[in-house]
């Protein structure tokens, strides 16, 4: 049995029940869970032979959930900057990737992404793209939650050939990690414009047999609607509920052309979001409408999207953004207030993927995920409400430390499971291949 340990911050935040913050509270965890969370003197008291650790002037809070990542697209950071998704994606993005991505690159590049994720105090990652064993790879090697989206297309790459190819891989990594503790898969068609009709169906088909959930962009431009009702007749979010594709299993990334037909019939499935505030704003995607969402009672969460459309793997920067854009599109001040934009990249992330009864709240039973964030500093004083200080003036270099299934990730900064400076240096060796090829 490991040993118990016990963390002090100066406030809990547990997020259920919600809007709440707890004073004078310490956390306990054993086994990788939480075993209590209880009055600090009565902590003390009961267990005197624990290790504690004093976070005196932190907040403690669930880890947060990336909900929609590139994450080896890190290497690609900065490549193509300041184009249309579609010039980007077409003439820079998947050129590049055709040439360097592999198992070595999507495992330095994961790898690469996890330790700037863990920093900012992410402890879980819904990912998607290709070498799909090299992620579960780099996730387990990290000790960072890891959901495996495994990309599917049409046309071919450097990964697969076609269609079936990519379904077959999928399942094959799926299988060969399925007892790996911290690692789950999720199908993950690319977009409604890069899949067939056939293939969508043999996804649903896959999904129910291996109880996989599916992961999708969905609605990201104003192109991709107006070329679905010119080639379907229909706006793409329709087609994909005709065939079938639309329930709770479903993750639809960026989702940021919905009319009230679209959220009517999003609310009415189950469908999760994963909003990605940052990428849209870059790539001028547009402004998705998160608080009409969330006022019809759909699950939205929170993604960074990759490394070379954000830049950056920052889910309390987004957080904000997130938060400031709610209130504008909306006209509502009160739209995504500070603890409902905490609960969304926390509990909300951890619906979306199902995994809700084991991470995304700091409640006894559940999974040790957490991070400590450090409030002392001049920038988030001083501190009337803990929760408003984390999401609207706090920066992820305040994230002080972060555990995963208690183990620490990360102490006063420094990482403990990925070592800075061979990270750093492959970034480099990756750089310098790719402008000389």
């Amino acid at each position: 049995m490991k040993s118990i340990t016990c963390l002090h911050p100066k406030y809990l935040i547990p997020v259920e029940p919600k809007a709440t913050v707890l004073l004078a509270h310490s956390l306990v965890m054993q086994n990788g869970k939480i075993l209590a969370v209880l009055p600090e003197a009565d902590v003390r008291l009961r267990y005197q032979d624990a290790t504690h650790i004093e976070l005196k002037e932190h907040a403690l809070t669930p880890g947060f959930i990336n909900l929609h990542a590139h994450s080896a697209m890190s290497l690609l950071r900065g490549l193509a900057d300041d184009l249309a998704l579609m010039d980007w994606l077409n003439h820079h993005i998947w050129p590049a990737e055709k040439k360097h991505v592999s198992d070595e690159f999507v495992l330095d590049g994961t790898l690469f992404a996890m330790a700037e994720m863990i920093r900012g105090g992410t402890t879980t990652v819904n990912d998607m793209y290709f070498h799909h064993q090299a992620v579960a790879k780099a996730g387990l090697q990290a000790g960072m939650r890891t959901i495996v989206g495994c990309s599917i297309l049409e046309f071919p790459t450097g990964f697969a050939q076609n269609a079936g190819e990519y379904l077959d891989k999928a399942i094959e990594a799926s299988t060969a990690f399925a007892n790996q503790d911290g690692v789950g898969f999720r199908l993950a068609p690319h977009a409604p414009y890069t899949v067939a009709d056939d293939t969508f169906k043999k996804i649903i088909e896959l999904s129910e047999k291996y109880d996989m959930g599916i992961h999708c962009h969905v609605h990201e431009t104003v192109d991709e609607v107006n070329d679905s009702l010119k080639q379907y007749g229909m706006r793409p979010l329709q087609r994909l509920h005709q065939l079938g594709l639309l329930s709770n299993r479903l993750i639809a990334a960026h989702m940021v052309h919905a009319d009230d037909d679209d959220i009517a019939l999003l609310s009415r499935t189950g469908v999760h979001i994963a909003h990605n505030p940052a990428s849209n704003l870059k790539l001028a995607s547009g402004f998705a409408r998160i608080h009409a969402m969330q006022t019809a009672g759909i699950n939205v969460g929170i993604g960074t999207d990759g490394a070379a459309s954000n830049n950056k793997l920052d889910l309390l920067g987004d957080l904000r953004l997130a938060a400031l854009l709610a209130k504008a599109q909306s006209n509502d001040p009160t739209a995504l207030d500070a603890h409902s934009a905490l609960e969304m990249a926390t509990l909300s992330g951890a619906r979306a993927l199902g995994l809700e009864d084991q991470i995304g709240s700091l409640i006894t039973g559940k999974q040790a995920d957490i991070i400590a964030i450090d409030l002392s500093a001049i920038e988030t004083q001083p501190v009337f409400d803990p929760v408003s200080q984390i999401i609207y003036a706090a920066g992820r270099e305040q994230v002080s430390h972060v555990w995963v299934n208690g183990q620490c990730l990360m102490e006063n900064r420094q990482l403990t499971t990925l070592v800075e400076p061979n990270l750093l240096a492959k970034a480099k060796w990756w750089q310098a291949r790719i402008v000389n090829d």
